[in-house]
């Protein structure tokens, strides 16, 4: 593909409360196996793009950990590869990143050193699967000076959680408003635009000369009537999991079989880093009805409609009833949990009890 990828990882982000206290959005846990970030990885990879910069700068040790190996996404090469970026100081430079835009500029020689005609632009905490060569081909086709995919958002999701955006009968974009109180459409950006690079070179050295530190308000917003910006609709599965519900109605998604399958079981594939675990192991007496078990759990209780990450114990006469439990947790005898996300390495007593009040996820973290 003619094109280098970057992906934003570096948010925080408060609507996923004590989630993202341990980790970075980009690395949380998704469907048992795998990381949020795999996705817009495996993406870059399936579509051939060869050269993939993420740029990380919130709470960034556990997803520099989960990254610390590019082999796990085919990146492996002797040339592109894969680029971790975090916040460095020169001595023209002494912030943190202080936006998106902000973050590319901050690594723009890679871009200036880089020979392909096009960007993709991706952010690490979207669920979905795609060919981003026919987003480019859009976007040839169109003469467009940047492309957003789109996504229609469900009655489950709120779609002022995103940029909104209204778009003519050609395609172009005609109106895009960043995170507003009342949404008036349900089309929203799904964080995913292609560029061509030298224009994206030139729009960060002026923003940068007018002190303007984000991409979508600062580009995007700012010029949509000056630059052609056209809309590519997504007809498939995406989710964003950038809120304590979105995370949890997104992993409960994968109790669905069609949409296991559509991600694990169809080309491409969706790639992560292994680890060398044994299998869940299932004694006499535990009972898993509708549940993802990863690797290296040991049921002995009642699992329904939950998923557990890897290495996970469930004591004996355990309830874990439509639940999210993180990687290395121990449930002691005789615990019920119901609607809850219990984060990860985490030691629940025996004889415990947690549920959610008013029907709101609990989080649950010793």
């Amino acid at each position: 593909m003619r094109a280098i990828g970057i992906i934003l990882a570096g948010g925080n982000n408060h609507r996923m409360k004590e989630l993202s206290s341990k980790r970075a959005i980009a690395a949380m846990p998704v469907a048992g196996s795998y990381r949020s970030i795999d996705f817009s990885l495996s993406n870059m990879s399936n579509s051939h793009v060869q050269k993939v910069a993420v740029l990380t700068q919130y709470n960034s040790r556990s997803l520099n950990e989960h990254l610390s190996s590019s082999k796990w996404w085919d990146f492996g090469r002797k040339q592109g590869g894969l680029y971790v970026f975090t916040p460095t100081t020169t001595p023209e430079n002494s912030y943190w990143y202080r936006g998106t835009l902000d973050a590319m500029a901050q690594n723009l020689s890679f871009l200036k050193n880089s020979h392909e005609p096009y960007v993709v632009i991706a952010s690490g905490d979207g669920v979905y699967k795609m060919d981003y060569n026919k987003v480019l081909e859009f976007h040839i086709a169109k003469k467009a000076d940047f492309t957003v995919v789109t996504a229609d958002v469900t009655d489950k999701d709120d779609p002022s959680r995103f940029g909104v955006l209204r778009v003519d009968g050609d395609g172009r974009i005609t109106d895009f408003e960043e995170k507003p109180i009342n949404a008036e459409t349900s089309t929203v950006s799904t964080g995913v635009y292609i560029v061509r690079r030298r224009m994206l070179i030139e729009l960060i050295e002026k923003s940068m000369q007018e002190e303007r530190y984000d991409f979508v308000k600062d580009i995007l917003i700012r010029y949509k009537n000056v630059k052609k910006i056209y809309a590519y609709p997504m007809d498939s599965y995406w989710s964003n999991i950038s809120s304590v519900d979105s995370y949890y109605n997104t992993n409960m998604d994968f109790l669905n079989k069609d949409i296991r399958d559509y991600f694990f079981r169809q080309y491409p594939d969706i790639y992560s880093k292994v680890e060398d675990l044994p299998p869940a192991k299932y004694n006499v007496g535990s009972n898993v009805k509708n549940s993802l078990v990863s690797s290296g759990c040991i049921i002995n209780g009642t699992v329904e409609n939950s998923i557990l990450f890897k290495e996970v114990y469930i004591g004996n006469n355990c309830t874990i009833k439509n639940s999210i439990i993180l990687n290395d947790v121990y449930i002691g005898d005789n615990t019920h949990i119901e609607n809850c996300i219990v984060e990860s390495r985490d030691t629940i007593r025996a004889n415990t009890n947690y549920t959610s009040e008013d029907g709101k996820i609990r989080i649950v973290e010793m």
